[in-house]
């Protein structure tokens, strides 16, 4: 729908009906009205555009997004990448602290705001690294999100045993 009420106002717009779709309405408009019509449907398309984008983008998530997740001698690594893109970001062990599970009041603004379909969020992972939270695992459910916390956890122990 979203994608209609856009390319009506831009067809619309394109075509010179957006003053209106009879003779007598556009010759009607003085110079004035039919500048402030032309900001007001400028505007109205940003904000459209926007959104558009957004939205997209969450879609394209949900449909096609992963995340990846490494542990080895060194560093944690995640990707969150939609098909193939996406971009790696690494995190040294030893600078890892404080995994924690991240699970909001059932009935809380926050759980009903990460459950809504047009939000990528809802990490459900996170520790500190270096004074901020680095969070992960979207829209994992509670158990899924305790059985990574698990063996994360775990992983990241043995691979810090090793080292030492």
């Amino acid at each position: 729908m979203w994608l209609a009420i856009g390319a009506t106002i831009i067809w619309a717009w394109l075509s010179g009906n957006i003053y209106g779709f009879d003779e007598v309405s556009r010759k009607s408009l003085d110079v004035k009205e039919r500048q402030q019509l032309l900001i007001i449907t400028i505007i109205f398309l940003s904000f459209w555009a926007y959104y558009f984008i957004r939205v997209g983008r969450t879609f394209l998530w949900i449909m096609y997004g992963r995340e990846y997740i490494k542990v080895d001698k060194i560093s944690m690594t995640i990707k969150t990448s939609i098909g193939t893109y996406g971009k790696a970001k690494e995190y040294y062990l030893e600078n890892i602290k404080k995994v924690r599970v991240s699970v909001p009041k059932a009935n809380s603004f926050q759980a009903a705001w990460e459950n809504s379909p047009w939000i990528r969020g809802g990490e459900r992972i996170e520790f500190d690294y270096l004074g901020k939270t680095i969070r992960f695992g979207r829209k994992l459910n509670p158990q899924d999100s305790k059985l990574l916390f698990q063996l994360l956890t775990k992983r990241l122990e043995d691979q810090l045993k090793k080292k030492k």
